[in-house]
C-alpha cells in the first residue's frame, strides 16, 4: 500500500481551528448554547468532508466493497504527562472521526480501494512546542481472521499560536487486494484504520474513557477532574 502524494492534510484546519480564547469564552456559555454551537460546527465539518467523498469513480463492481472501519481500541489518541489521567495532564489528543471509502473491481481484476480519513487532533495544556507527528496504520484483513498487510503512515501537524485543535483529511489510495477467484468479493475482506497507540492508550479507549479535544481549555471549568 502507498500513501497518495495528493494528501489533503490540513484541508479543514483553517476553517475549523478554534483559538483557545474562543474556547474559554465558550465555557461561559450555557450548556444549550454550547451544544447548539458544537452541532453547527459538526454540520459544517461534515458538509466539507462530504465534498471529498467518493475517492473512486462509481463503477459496476463484481460485488460489494471491503468493510472499512476504525478499530475501536485505536480510534483515539490521548497522551498524558506522567501517565496521569486528568484533563490538566493532556499533552496531545486525536480522534479518527470519519472514513469515506470506495472500491473498484470486475472480472478477474484485484480489488482497488481508496479512502479519505478525517482526523481531529488537539493540543493539551501539557504540550511543549506547536508541532506533533501522529502515527497511524491501515491494515487489510481477511474478515474476522488474519491480517494480510499493514502499513504505517505519519500525519505531521502544526498548531498556530492560539490554536488548540485542528482537522485534517488524509487520502490513502493504492490499496490492492488480490482475488483468488471470480467469485471472491470484497465482503471477504476488511480494512481497519487506527492510531499507533501504546498498550495504556488502548486500554484507556477500551474502557470507554474520553476527553474532549478542547479539554485543556476547559480545565478551569472542570477543575481537572478525571473522565467519566
Amino acid at each position: 500500500m502507498r500513501k497518495s502524494s495528493l494528501i489533503a492534510a490540513f484541508l479543514l484546519a483553517c476553517a475549523f481551528a478554534v483559538p483557545a480564547t474562543d474556547a474559554l469564552a465558550q465555557s461561559r456559555r450555557s450548556p444549550d448554547e454550547q451544544q447548539s454551537d458544537d452541532a453547527a460546527r459538526k454540520r459544517q465539518r461534515d458538509a466539507e468532508f462530504g465534498d471529498n467523498q467518493a475517492p473512486l469513480p462509481q463503477l459496476r463492481n463484481a460485488g460489494p466493497c471491503p468493510f472499512v472501519k476504525v478499530l475501536y481500541d485505536a480510534g483515539r489518541y490521548v497522551e498524558f504527562a506522567g501517565g496521569r489521567e486528568a484533563s490538566a495532564e493532556v499533552v496531545w489528543s486525536g480522534e479518527i472521526q470519519k472514513i469515506s471509502a470506495g472500491c473498484a473491481y470486475k472480472d478477474n481484476e484485484p480489488i482497488t480501494v481508496a479512502m479519505d480519513v478525517l482526523f481531529a487532533v488537539g493540543k493539551g495544556p501539557r504540550a511543549t512546542g506547536d508541532a506533533k507527528t501522529y502515527r497511524y496504520w491501515v491494515a487489510v484483513t481477511q474478515r474476522n481472521r488474519t491480517v494480510l498487510e499493514k502499513a504505517y503512515f505519519d500525519l505531521p501537524v502544526r498548531f498556530q499560536p492560539g490554536e488548540d485543535r485542528l482537522y485534517a483529511v488524509e487520502r490513502i489510495d493504492g490499496i490492492v487486494i488480490p482475488r483468488a477467484a471470480l467469485t471472491t468479493s470484497g465482503s471477504n475482506f476488511e480494512i481497519l484504520v487506527g492510531f499507533d497507540v501504546t498498550p495504556a492508550m488502548a486500554d484507556f479507549n477500551r474502557q470507554g474513557k474520553r476527553f474532549r479535544l478542547d479539554a485543556g481549555a476547559q480545565t478551569a471549568a472542570t477543575g481537572g477532574r478525571t473522565p467519566r
